[in-house]
C-alpha cells in the first residue's frame, strides 16, 4: 500500500482516505477501529463553541451566587474541554495515524484558548470549522470574509501545529477567500462543509431535518473548485469533504487536485470496510494507469493541467441542451 501513501497538511498519510469529524471519531475505540480499516487519519468529533458557551449561559442563568458560578462555569468550561484532551491523548498514545483536531466556531472568542491546549494534548493538526449563516441583510459579503480571516489569523497566532479550514460552498468567490486563508499562512482547506439541511413537512406543515448524509451528486462542485484552487494555488494543500463514496470518487478527487479525501457518510452507510474498499480501488487503479506515487495523480487534472480549463469555468447549459431536443 505504499503506492498510496500521501502528505496532508505535512503530515504523513499512509492513505488519502481520512474518516471525517463526526460520531465515528468519538472515541478512543471508534478511532482504533477507524485505524484498522485503513484510514490515513481520522478528525476528531468537534467540540463546539457555542455548545461550551450556551452550557455556561444555563449554568449561570440558574445561580443566584457569584463566586459560585464562576466557579461552575469554570468547571463546565475545562470539563467539557477536558474529556476532549483525554480522548486526543489517549489516541496519540495508543495509535498511530495522525489525529487532527476540530473546533467548530461561530466568532472570536476565549475559545481560541482552546486552540492553545488541544496543541498541548499533541494533536497533529487542527481543522478549523467556522460557521457564519449570513441571515441579517444589512451584513456585506465582505464583512462576512473579514470576520472569517480574523478568525483564521487569531487562531494561527496561537499554534504551531498545521491548521486547515473547512468552507462552506456560499462565498462569492472561493478563490479570493482561499488565497487569503493561504497568505494568513494556513497548510490547508477543506472543500465543503455539509451544513445542517433542512425541509419543509408540507402535511404537517412544520420545519424538519433533511437527509443528514451526502450524496455522491454533491461531488460535482467540490470537483470544480478543488481543480481551480489547485490550478491557481497549489502550495496550499486541499482536502475533498462532500460527496466522495466511493474508490471512483477519492481518484476523482485526487486527480482534481485534492491530497486527501475526508468522507462520513459512506461510512455510517456502508461500514468502516469501504475504507479499505476504497484504498483498493485507488491502489488497483493506479496499477492500471501505470501511476508510481499519488503525487503523479495528484492534480493531474486540475484547472492548469487540462487542455481546456473552460471545462471547469463552465456555467450554462446552452452547449448540453442544444445537443438535446
Amino acid at each position: 500500500m505504499n503506492r498510496i501513501k500521501t502528505k496532508y497538511l505535512g503530515l504523513e498519510l499512509n492513505s488519502p482516505v481520512i474518516l471525517s469529524s463526526s460520531g465515528l471519531t468519538s472515541t478512543l475505540q471508534r478511532i482504533k477501529d477507524a485505524e484498522m480499516a485503513g484510514a490515513g487519519a481520522v478528525v476528531l468529533k468537534s467540540i463546539f463553541e457555542e455548545q461550551i458557551m450556551n452550557e455556561v449561559a444555563h449554568v449561570d442563568s440558574y445561580s443566584d451566587y457569584p463566586e459560585a458560578a464562576d466557579y461552575v462555569r469554570t468547571y463546565v468550561q475545562e470539563n467539557s474541554l477536558g474529556l476532549y484532551l483525554k480522548l486526543i491523548e489517549d489516541a496519540k498514545q495508543q495509535c498511530s495515524i495522525p489525529i487532527i483536531a476540530s473546533i467548530n466556531c461561530r466568532g472570536i472568542g476565549e475559545w481560541v484558548d482552546y486552540a492553545r491546549v488541544i496543541e498541548a494534548a499533541g494533536a497533529d493538526a487542527l481543522e478549523l470549522n467556522i460557521f457564519l449563516l449570513p441571515t441579517d441583510k444589512e451584513t456585506s459579503s465582505d464583512e462576512i470574509e473579514r470576520n472569517y480571516l480574523n478568525i483564521i489569523a487569531r487562531v494561527k497566532e496561537a499554534i504551531s501545529i498545521p491548521l486547515s479550514v473547512k468552507l462552506g460552498a456560499g462565498f462569492t468567490n472561493p478563490l479570493a477567500i482561499v488565497r487569503e486563508i493561504y497568505y494568513r499562512n494556513v497548510k490547508g482547506v477543506v472543500l465543503f462543509n455539509r451544513f445542517y439541511p433542512t425541509d419543509i413537512d408540507i402535511e404537517k406543515m412544520a420545519v424538519k431535518a433533511g437527509d443528514i448524509f451526502s450524496h455522491p451528486s454533491e461531488l460535482s462542485n467540490a470537483l470544480r473548485w478543488t481543480a481551480l484552487v489547485n490550478g491557481s494555488l497549489p502550495l496550499i494543500d486541499v482536502a475533498v469533504s462532500t460527496g466522495v463514496h466511493s474508490g471512483t470518487d477519492a481518484v476523482k478527487a485526487l486527480l482534481a487536485g485534492a491530497s486527501a479525501v475526508e468522507i462520513a457518510s459512506t461510512a455510517y452507510e456502508n461500514g468502516l470496510q469501504v475504507i479499505g474498499e476504497m484504498n483498493a480501488f485507488i491502489c488497483d487503479w493506479m496499477k492500471r494507469h501505470e501511476f508510481q506515487t499519488l503525487r503523479d495523480v495528484t492534480g493531474r487534472m486540475n484547472a492548469k493541467n487540462i487542455a481546456d480549463p473552460m471545462l471547469y469555468e463552465r456555467t450554462q447549459f446552452m452547449k448540453y441542451y442544444s445537443n438535446h431536443e
